[in-house]
């Protein structure tokens, strides 16, 4: 196949210099993310041509080539990409399912009966931007901001109100663009229906967001600082109320119940002791009773 490459550029050369072939005719083309792109190489038709090859320069990867003789092709690139014809047998290069690697830089020759052609097409890819919309508050003023972030092509941004617009584009090392739009809301400015339209090539139409109205000056932030602050205070009450609950269950299980008085017998030796002075008692009364009792019978 490398042999047939440098046939192939053998027979351009050789072909420029004998038809003196114009100079190559640069163009742009940039396809949606995701959908199928097509390139052409002239309007000459397969039964004039004698064969086609496509240099490609990515960034994703090293340049490859495609070619096409007579029908044959061979496919050094290996990413999806192929040679097809149209019902009218006209000859291009279909890229599936288009993405950031499909950037570059896409050179094509084609040679027919009577002279060729030579084509340098830079492609470039149309990626929609991540949209938003929302108020901020500026010290005692409020802003409104309306962002599309990391498009390609830049968006474009406009406003349903008229006032102090500042917008700013950012672009990224990859060559994606932010774009932040600030509308500042004055002190008696009426911002019922407020919004702000985004426009971007990869969208048949605009898309329309709605900003929340203006709050009172002051109150805005206050609002939800105070609405968070009862939040935790109720979540940590109720945290610190179901635990107590689990300890104090816990600890009524953990209790045993209170045995029985053991009987007399069974006394221990502090009971018997106190129990002893009442015995001797009765132990002196019962002898004293037996001695009356002697000096009678």
């Amino acid at each position: 196949m490398r042999d047939m490459v440098w046939m192939y550029a053998a027979v351009i050369f050789l072909l420029s210099e004998a038809w003196r072939v114009d100079a190559a005719v640069s163009s742009n083309a940039a396809f949606n993310l995701g959908s199928g792109a097509n390139l052409t190489c002239g309007n000459k038709t397969w039964n004039k041509m004698m064969f086609v090859v496509w240099t490609i320069e990515m960034k994703s990867m090293k340049p490859c080539v495609i070619s096409s003789d007579s029908g044959r092709s061979d496919d050094h690139c290996k990413d999806g990409k192929s040679l097809r014809n149209t019902s009218r047998n006209l000859s291009y290069l279909h890229i599936p399912n288009f993405s950031e690697r499909d950037v570059g830089v896409y050179k094509c020759n084609s040679v027919y009966s009577g002279g060729n052609d030579h084509y340098v097409i830079h492609v470039d890819i149309i990626a929609p931007p991540k949209i938003s919309a929302y108020l901020e508050p500026m010290g005692s003023e409020m802003t409104a901001v309306c962002k599309a972030e990391r498009g390609k092509p830049a968006a474009n941004i406009s406003w349903s109100h008229m006032g102090n617009i500042l917008t700013v584009e950012t672009n990224s090392s990859d060559g994606y663009i932010t774009v932040e739009s600030r509308l500042e809301l004055l002190e008696g400015m009426d911002t019922a229906n407020l919004s702000c339209a985004i426009r971007h090539p990869y969208w048949e139409r605009e898309k329309l967001l709605v900003l929340p109205l203006k709050y009172e000056k002051g109150y805005f932030p206050w609002l939800y600082v105070i609405i968070v602050v009862i939040v935790v205070i109720l979540a940590g009450s109720l945290f610190f109320a179901i635990k107590k609950l689990i300890t104090l269950r816990r600890c009524r299980q953990s209790v045993t119940p209170p045995s029985k008085s053991p009987p007399v017998g069974n006394l221990p030796l502090d009971d018997v002791e106190e129990v002893e002075p009442y015995a001797s008692y009765v132990q002196r009364v019962n002898s004293i009773y037996n001695s009356s009792a002697d000096l009678f019978t």
